[in-house]
Order: C-alpha cells, then sequence, then structure tokens
C-alpha cells in the first residue's frame, strides 16, 4: 500500500464507540440526513446572569464517552458556572467544520482530526485541554490466534485496518522500526465489523478499546490488546477544541466551561459505577426520544457493555499525570509526543500550533483543590 496515496489529503472520519457494530452499519443511511439537521443548532444567547447558552459537538453518540457532561448537567455545575444551558450535540462528527462556521462554539474530537486540518488547511483552532490522555486505538487479536502482544509480533501478518486509520496504523509501524513490504505485513481494509478476525480472515484488528475490544471479550473470546498509545503513537483524544479568535474572546466562559467539566468527570470516578450508568443510561434514552440523534437507531443500553466501556475509557482518562496535575491537563512531553505521532502519519504540525492550555493551567493553580478527582 502506497504510503503517499495513504497520506493524501483527507478528513479523518471520528470513530464510533461504545455501540454494537452491526448497528453502527445503519449510519451510512441516516447519518447525513441527522448530521444536516444539526446545521440549524441555535447560535449561543446571550443572558443577563452569565454566559447564556453555548452549543458542544460530541463527537459519538450520547453513550459513556460524555459521562463527565452529564453529571456536570445533573449537579448544576453548568448552572452555577453561569450557563443557561450547555448543549450536547450528538455526533459521529469530528466538529471541525462545524466550529469553523460558528455553529458550534466548542467540540469534543481528537487531535488527529485537529492536526489534520491545521496541517491541511491552516485552520485556526486550538486544543484547550485532552479527557483521554491515551487514543484507544488497539490491534486486538485472538489468543491461540495471532495473539499479538508487542509490534515485532506484526511481521508476516495480515491486519484489519480501516480506512480512516491507514495512516496512524502506518505511523505506529514507522515508529517501531516496521515496514509493510520488509516485514511481510498485510493490510487489509475491513470494516467495523470485526467478524474478519474471529472468522480468522485477519491476525490482528484495529480496533478501539472501548468497542470492539470489549464486544469480543463479553462474547467469550479470549483476546490480546496492542494499544497503540503504549506502543510508539501516544495521542491524546476526546480533546476540548475551540477556533483561535473563540478562545481570544471568551476565555472566562471556556475557564467556567471546562471547570463545570472538570466537576462533572470527578463525579464519574467518585461515585460507584453501576450509579455512573445509570445517569449515562438516562441520558442516552432521552437523546433516543430526539428526532435528530442516532441514539434511536442503536438501541437500549446494554449495562455490560457501558460498564466495561467506562472502566477503559477511565484507564485513558485518568493517569500518573493527570493524578498529578488534573483532569484534561496536557503535558509538554504529552503535547510533543502528539505531534510527533501526527508527523509520523504525515501532518506537520508543532505544539504550539495545535495546543493552548493556559486556561486549564489557571484552573488549576486557582483551585487546586480540583486535582483530587478521584477522593
Amino acid at each position: 500500500m502506497s504510503t503517499s496515496a495513504t497520506r493524501a489529503s483527507r478528513r479523518r472520519p471520528v470513530r464510533p464507540r461504545n455501540v454494537h457494530w452491526a448497528a453502527a452499519a445503519l449510519l451510512s443511511v441516516v447519518a447525513a440526513t441527522t448530521l444536516a439537521g444539526c446545521g440549524s443548532d441555535p447560535e449561543p444567547a446571550s443572558s443577563e446572569k452569565g454566559f447564556g447558552t453555548i452549543s458542544m459537538q460530541y463527537s459519538w453518540i450520547k453513550n459513556e464517552t460524555f459521562a463527565g457532561a452529564y453529571y456536570a448537567e445533573d449537579k448544576g455545575y453548568y448552572e452555577k458556572a453561569g450557563f443557561d444551558a450547555v448543549k450536547g450535540i450528538s455526533g459521529p462528527d469530528d466538529g471541525v467544520a462545524k466550529l469553523l462556521s460558528g455553529k458550534v462554539q466548542v467540540a469534543i474530537t481528537d487531535a488527529v482530526a485537529v492536526g489534520a486540518a491545521i496541517a491541511e488547511q491552516e485552520a485556526p483552532l486550538k486544543i484547550i485541554g485532552a479527557t483521554f490522555q491515551k487514543n484507544s486505538l488497539t490491534i486486538l487479536s485472538l489468543q491461540g490466534g495471532g495473539d499479538i502482544a508487542s509490534p515485532a509480533e506484526l511481521a508476516g501478518k495480515k491486519i484489519g485496518v480501516q480506512e480512516s486509520d491507514v495512516a496512524v496504523f502506518e505511523a505506529m509501524l514507522a515508529a517501531n522500526g516496521l515496514e509493510e513490504e520488509k516485514d511481510n505485513i498485510t493490510v487489509v481494509p475491513v470494516e467495523l465489523d470485526p467478524t474478519p478476525l474471529t472468522a480468522g480472515q485477519v491476525d490482528g484488528f484495529l480496533a478501539d478499546l472501548t468497542n470492539q475490544s470489549i464486544a469480543l471479550e463479553l462474547a467469550g473470546h479470549e483476546t490480546t490488546d496492542l494499544p497503540l498509545a503504549d506502543n510508539g503513537v501516544p495521542y491524546v483524544a476526546e480533546t476540548y477544541t475551540v477556533t483561535d479568535q473563540y478562545l481570544a474572546e471568551n476565555r472566562d466562559l471556556l475557564e467556567a466551561l471546562l471547570t463545570a467539566e472538570i466537576k462533572g468527570w470527578a463525579e464519574t470516578f467518585k461515585n460507584p459505577t453501576e450509579d455512573v450508568v445509570e445517569v449515562v443510561t438516562t441520558h442516552y434514552d432521552k437523546a433516543a426520544g430526539d428526532s435528530d440523534g442516532l441514539e434511536a437507531s442503536f438501541g437500549e443500553v446494554d449495562a455490560a457493555r457501558t460498564t466495561r466501556g467506562l472502566q477503559e475509557s477511565q484507564k485513558l482518562i485518568s493517569t500518573p499525570e493527570t493524578e498529578k496535575n488534573g483532569l484534561f491537563t496536557v503535558s509538554e512531553e504529552l503535547q510533543q509526543q502528539t505531534v510527533d505521532s501526527l508527523a509520523a502519519a504525515g501532518w506537520d504540525v508543532s505544539a504550539e500550533d495545535l495546543f493552548d492550555t493556559s486556561i486549564i493551567d489557571e484552573i488549576y493553580a486557582e483551585r487546586p483543590e480540583l486535582k483530587a478527582y478521584q477522593k
């Protein structure tokens, strides 16, 4: 597979998360209509008592990926911060186009989508915080099958890779001194469904730790994960992203928003898992009753999958660095690792181009008690 071809200018779609892959096939049928409906989102309203209403684009449907926002709403953290409402808009959507057009004020996306837009279009965007300190991509294999536990074990293997992740997979190979032709690695085009893995058509499958890995585990398969974040491609994901202009003009608003989100996510660590799952279920069910969301297409919440998805997400959110520095922080080292990962995938940006974490730094300087999110 030609590197130049896979690194051609393109927008990387957002990866679906904790939903059944068979239901995800409905996406191609309903996504265009659903996303078109999002274009009618109201402009942010002003309010004499504070910041009014803002819109925040979610990368995916309203599942556990956004549990902190549900607590921020339910516990009144948004209201206390001065918002009439923070309107979370269901994806799938990387939020880039809506940010640039002003249809949303904040997007929950990832460093690849933002970095690609900056590198290819000089998009004036900044990541101001990151929920996932580690991205959730993994090379999934079956014990007794490919059982790929290290990058070296990719040699001679067939790996199923979705088109949207080819460049990232190639970055992982490059980071580990591997090449498709030299190391006899065959990339097999696949969709979301990991059946090619369970059917033995591929030895490994580029998957999501919060999606296919959990699904196969709950289906009784013994699996092996090779997370990209731990093997040469440690970029951040589920990032809070805004335009440069919005950042410059609304620092107080964004500080209030991120503070409320930090408080909301702290609730997900302090409360029993079953309580968090119940909160997620309530918000998912409410979204499923709306006409402009995809939630209804995926059926009812599976409590077991949501529980495991929350557990895996929390492993990506909470790291030794966040335990020391606080949620959403992105260290200078992790910023550099992120831009190095993007460069290996063909997108050249600097840390200064991609990140501005000054608001997060100010929050914790002013309120250091917020760092104790697990107590």
